[in-house]
């Protein structure tokens, strides 16, 4: 058997690569089950203990209860949003879409910071209190992309020639969007529904200018650190999150991977 030198080079550099990214987030997860309340390696004896009094924490909780009902809020309105945005480019087709193409995008391009100063400058301006809703608004400006971009790649994969047959044989634009169009998107529009959710999920920076007094579960990790407090449970608050992030991130790459095989 030849020895394949850049093939091998090429494997080593991915597991590189990998092991940057993910020894930092398993050291955590680890660190969850360490029985004692300073970090340190290696570990000495390991313990549920710190996932019980995490749970039983009411801030905590109240915290991950918010993260959740903002997520979904925040994820159906993406949809709903994303969705109207990609069908706009895609059928007004020239200068005006290719502005609101730019314009849809943008969030997500800018820095995070960028986008909260402005929401909470523009909330200000208009006396609106900082609440579950601007959370929610905060939110939708940047997961409204993700949703934008997964459905707006599947519309530009469609025959168009199955729209036209639904024409052809009398149906109108409104019938053939819901029996032909909305359903080839599914798909797309559920995978970037759960990635959505993901990113929501865990946001830090727009929520820290859009929240006010509500802490998101983010914001309470991010707070306890700063002040040094409560760190074998935010070891333990970091790998539930991990979790449910890993979680609809699979799921979405489940979706969009079975989606490509039937459009092939």
């Amino acid at each position: 058997m030849r020895f394949d030198l850049a093939k091998t080079l090429l494997w080593a550099s991915v597991i590189v690569i990998l092991l940057f990214l993910f020894v930092p987030v398993a050291i955590i997860m680890v660190y969850a089950f360490s029985a004692s309340n300073i970090q340190g390696w290696p570990i000495q004896s390991f313990s549920l203990q710190w996932f019980a009094r995490t749970f039983a924490d009411d801030e905590v909780r109240a915290a991950l209860f918010l993260s959740v009902e903002v997520a979904v809020v925040a994820t159906a309105l993406a949809m709903l949003m994303g969705l109207l945005a990609a069908l706009a480019v895609y059928r007004l087709r020239g200068p005006g879409s290719e502005a609101i193409a730019f314009a849809v995008v943008l969030p997500i391009a800018l820095p995070g910071i960028l986008t909260g100063m402005a929401l909470n400058s523009y909330f200000v301006l208009w006396g609106i209190n900082l609440s579950f809703w601007t959370i929610v608004i905060g939110h939708g400006t940047f997961c409204t992309v993700i949703v934008y971009n997964n459905v707006i790649a599947r519309l530009r994969r469609l025959p168009p020639s199955w729209a036209e047959a639904s024409g052809d044989l009398g149906a109108g634009p409104w019938r053939t969007f819901r029996l032909i169009t909305l359903p080839m998107l599914g798909s797309a529009l559920g995978a970037g529904a759960l990635l959505a959710f993901a990113l929501s999920f865990d946001e830090v920076i727009v929520t820290t200018f859009t929240a006010g007094a509500q802490t998101t579960l983010p914001l309470w990790i991010f707070g306890a650190i700063r002040l040094g407090q409560h760190l074998p449970e935010v070891n333990v608050v970091v790998c539930v999150v991990i979790l449910l992030t890993i979680l609809p991130v699979l799921l979405a790459q489940r979706l969009m991977g079975r989606a490509a095989l039937l459009h092939k």
